[in-house]
């Protein structure tokens, strides 16, 4: 099956094709079929933003779709960075947004945090929605290498490092991300 995964962040691309190598799903990006467009994420929930990219493709390129919407949302900021978690400092260097992000930090003792990711499938024209979550706390300074955003900084619950510690194949187990694509191919399989 093709299904175009509407994203240029190429990070978030290769999390994904390690999660569908065995699904049988063939994923190409936007830059894959030639969609330079920045597709402006003007909804107000994780939900909206993700079926804003979902259907524009699916408008524009009549090919089926899904796209994810992903932040973090942290108890003592009352859920903020949330949808604004990619360009919390005002632009989209990730650097910045985490900087700022323990700055605001630094007085809180309630360092409760959770990633979200919800997908926005458009298949034949009909939009379905996958939401995962994953609980943890926040650092207070960074640790480990990989991942992206705000993963040097996240520690999930049961864990004694951050996602930016593991290896990509153990945050792929535990993800939020992963917990929505679940849902997905799920759905995926019960439609084949």
């Amino acid at each position: 099956m093709d299904l175009i995964f509407a994203t240029h962040n190429s990070h978030k691309l290769e999390e994904i094709q390690e999660l569908v190598a065995d699904a049988g799903i063939r994923l190409r990006s936007l830059t894959d079929i030639g969609c330079r467009d920045e597709i402006d994420e003007i909804g107000d929930t994780f939900e909206a933003n993700a079926t804003i990219k979902s259907s524009y493709v699916f408008q524009h390129f009549g090919l089926n779709c899904f796209a994810d919407d992903s932040g973090l949302e942290v108890d003592a900021l009352h859920g903020k960075p949330g949808i604004y978690s990619a360009r919390y400092s005002g632009s989209r260097d990730p650097k910045l947004n985490l900087e700022l992000l323990l700055e605001r930090m630094q007085c809180q003792t309630n360092r409760k945090a959770r990633f979200v990711s919800v997908i926005s499938l458009v298949m034949d024209g009909e939009t379905h929605l996958f939401r995962g979550e994953v609980e943890g706390n926040l650092a207070t300074e960074c640790a480990g290498v990989a991942g992206f955003g705000y993963d040097p900084i996240f520690i999930p619950n049961g864990y004694a490092y951050t996602f930016a510690e593991m290896s990509l194949a153990d945050k792929n187990r535990i993800s939020h991300r992963s917990k929505a694509l679940a849902q997905l191919f799920q759905f995926l399989k019960s439609r084949a």
